[in-house]
């Protein structure tokens, strides 16, 4: 995953104005609507970011950022033997946790593979571990009825064709040098690579149902899509899977067809984005602490009313949350990211309803303070998150004529709706507005939930 703030500028650019009309390919705007079904509806996913990183335990990017060497980066690949590894328990706590869909990184920017690849020996089968864990992964994630998701990179600092940048573990200050550092180097050959590889992902293990690409960073001595072919790279993705889901990381933002959802990475937005004026499919994907990796003495971790809140956010104005794991050097989720992930579970369990099928309250309904709406169009119901907890009284602004019935999502316990008296109509000049009795003590929620069953 990219962390500088320069990568980070780039991305928050997909959402400005491409040309509209040109296109890769000839699916109608129904047919994607319908492919992308179950990931709007689901609205929730775990990203799992682990590799031979995972050993120093200090940053995925620990490579880059302590400029280290392929020589001494390699003890990490020799003592890679996560002999705990049990992808039935990683897809277990995802499903408790109300996720619906995984995106593992089968190669993340240092090259190394958790998949056996036919094109590298830099690979887990050739570590003492000895086996193809997304070829495990994968079976575990079908076997619990949870979407397929792989993330790999563009980025490579590991492959001794792919040339050397200011993005590079081995980068340097002059940028003069470049041209005797890459001396040998091909990104032909990188590029036969890259394709290879994402062929392989999508050929060998069945359905693949959506595909995180990463990341394109174009402009003077970056890459982007002529670096990586994006555009014939995104026709072979389509073309070995019809109905994948691809992020928007190929650098093709000129195409209006040349990805499928935004990605807004550790941002949380201010309104739904849109691209030429129009809503489009968005996800923030986040994690629990400051990085993605295992990052053992890392404690900047959120608690769970934040990260509560950033499930509920995001599908308030119309998106996807994907919260990232880094499973330890032994292949397990920490005790942090258990704690983690038991806070999604046990609000998900009672309040789930108010996520799944949600989306952007209609523009009708205004949002109580300290509280966020989603809406489920299928169903004709409004749900009010409440941040705060009110002392009783919750006062529902120009909702008169509009609730049928309301009542607390954990149990299903009726609250009372009443109308503004003419007194209060009077003095208050509010005459539409509707008030909801409360009970004076909090339930034993972390954000109770308010189920309004509309007219």
């Amino acid at each position: 995953m990219k962390k500088l703030i320069l990568v980070i500028t780039i991305f928050l650019s997909v959402a400005t104005a491409f040309p509209q009309g040109k296109r890769i390919g000839n699916e109608a705007e129904v047919q994607k609507k319908e492919r992308m079904g179950w990931w709007v509806h689901d609205r929730f996913g775990m990203f799992i970011h682990w590799g031979i990183y995972a050993l120093p335990a200090r940053h995925e990017w620990v490579k880059n950022y302590e400029r280290i060497s392929d020589e001494q980066y390699q003890k990490y690949f020799d003592n890679f033997n996560p002999d705990l590894y049990n992808p039935k328990e990683w897809v277990r706590k995802a499903k408790e946790a109300g996720m619906k869909y995984v995106v593992l990184t089968t190669k993340h920017h240092d090259g190394f593979c958790l998949f056996d690849s036919k094109y590298t020996d830099y690979k887990a089968t050739n570590t003492p571990i000895g086996r193809d864990l997304v070829k495990e992964y994968v079976d575990a994630l079908r076997t619990e009825g949870l979407k397929v998701g792989f993330y790999y990179s563009l980025l490579d600092w590991h492959h001794p064709d792919y040339t050397i940048d200011g993005f590079h573990s081995q980068r340097v200050e002059d940028e003069k040098e470049y041209a005797k550092l890459n001396k040998g180097r091909d990104m032909n050959k990188y590029r036969e690579y890259l394709h290879n590889q994402v062929r392989e992902l999508l050929t060998n293990y069945g359905k693949i149902d959506l595909l995180w690409l990463d990341f394109s960073y174009p402009g003077e001595n970056g890459k982007g899509s002529k670096d990586w072919d994006s555009e014939n790279l995104l026709k072979m993705v389509r073309s070995l899977q019809p109905g994948i889901i691809v992020n928007d990381r190929l650098d093709l933002n000129e195409y209006e067809d040349g990805w499928d959802f935004t990605t807004h990475e550790q941002y949380k937005v201010s309104k739904w984005p849109e691209v030429n004026g129009k809503k489009t499919p968005w996800e923030t994907c986040q994690t629990f602490s400051g990085s993605w990796g295992y990052y053992r003495d890392e404690y900047t971790w959120k608690d769970s009313k934040q990260l509560l809140g950033l499930l509920i956010e995001s599908v308030s104005k119309g998106g996807n949350l994907i919260m990232n794991v880094g499973p330890t050097a032994r292949g397990v989720f920490d005790e942090r990211a258990n704690a983690s992930l038991a806070a999604f579970g046990n609000w998900m369990k009672y309040n789930s309803r108010s996520i799944y099928g949600c989306t952007q309250a209609p523009e009708e309904f205004e949002a109580p303070a300290m509280s966020l709406l989603t809406y489920n169009p299928e169903t004709n119901r409004l749900y009010i998150h409440l941040l705060d907890y009110p002392l009783q009284n919750l006062v529902l602004p120009n909702y008169k004529g509009k609730v049928k019935y309301a009542q607390l999502l954990h149990d299903g316990s009726e609250i009372a709706v009443s109308a503004r008296s003419a007194e209060d109509i009077k003095e208050n000049e509010y005459p539409n507005d509707l008030t909801l009795s409360l009970p004076v003590r909090k339930p034993n929620d972390e954000i109770p939930v308010i189920e309004l069953i509309l007219e």
